[in-house]
């Protein structure tokens, strides 16, 4: 069963190893989460959606990032979130559209009860999306700003 978000422009698919043609098609590369991802899938099949999902934009079918949790729900309920966003695709709300339909999604599932999200002090940009999708600050460690939603 292919779960699919959408939003106003986005469509938010989980990432299968269906999804290799599309992302060999569009020479999509942000980092090693994807392939990562689809080697745990490859060994764990209950880690999907909660890991990558790519991030395609509705008007013209082009993959502009991939976000998505780092495992499964753990034993306090909780999911950590991330994303990245190709820089071409930054500062257009994209990345604020997509949190807000994976934390909802997320949320909705009873075995969530927090989203939780790391980011770099230095990365003005990302804190901004994570206080436009209205998670809290809970704490800074080093050069780290920790953040929840419930």
């Amino acid at each position: 069963m292919l779960q699919k978000l959408e939003t106003e422009r986005l469509e938010i698919n989980p990432c299968t190893a269906d999804s290799m043609h599309l992302l060999q098609n569009q020479q999509y590369d942000n980092g090693p989460e994807i392939d990562r991802h689809l080697q745990e899938l490859l060994e764990d099949p209950s880690l999907f959606s909660w890991g990558s999902w790519l991030i395609i934009r509705k008007s013209d079918g082009h993959i502009i990032g991939d976000a998505g949790f780092k495992g499964k729900p753990d034993d306090q309920q909780q999911v950590e979130i991330g994303y990245g966003l190709l820089e071409r695709y930054w500062n257009r709300g994209y990345a604020t559209e997509a949190m807000n339909a994976l934390i909802e999604w997320a949320l909705a599932n009873e075995k969530v009860e927090k989203v939780i999200a790391e980011t770099d002090r230095e990365n003005q940009a990302s804190i901004r999306v994570l206080e436009k999708v209205k998670m809290k600050r809970t704490k800074e460690i080093d050069s780290l700003v920790y953040w929840e939603i419930q």
